[in-house]
């Protein structure tokens, strides 16, 4: 029995939202993925569900030294960025990652289509 090896669906590099730089080609048109680092360890087909054809941009509110929003508020405000998704763990600390990417929308004065997809510790979605 043979089965299909897992593609990686990861469209740039860096994926940190710490290392990434405001403005780069690759994000002409695109749709972000504002990722909380243990969601890729906690649901289990993350790549092929929420990677594919998005920009991944990852990071942990509770880990990192610091705020996103102002950097996220440039990269949004200063690219052509078709939607947004924010996946987060169903944890508190989680909050702010939801808050600063809700806060750099807020901010970009742009009117984009987002969600947030919230992941259960054992890697259900929840609604």
């Amino acid at each position: 029995m043979t089965s299909a090896r897992p593609v990686s669906r990861l469209n740039q590099w860096p994926c940190q939202i710490k290392l990434l730089p405001t403005q780069a080609p690759f994000y002409d048109g695109a749709k972000l993925l504002i990722a909380a680092d243990c969601t890729a360890y906690a649901y289990a087909n993350v790549h092929e569900d929420f990677m594919k054809g998005k920009i991944t941009m990852s990071g942990c509110p509770k880990l990192d030294e610091g705020d996103y929003s102002e950097k996220l508020t440039e990269i949004i405000s200063n690219n052509d960025i078709k939607s947004v998704t924010i996946l987060r763990m169903e944890v508190p600390c989680c909050g702010g990652l939801q808050r600063a990417a809700e806060t750099a929308l807020k901010n970009s004065g742009k009117f984009l289509s987002w969600q947030v997809i919230t992941i259960s510790r054992d890697g259900r979605i929840l609604e």
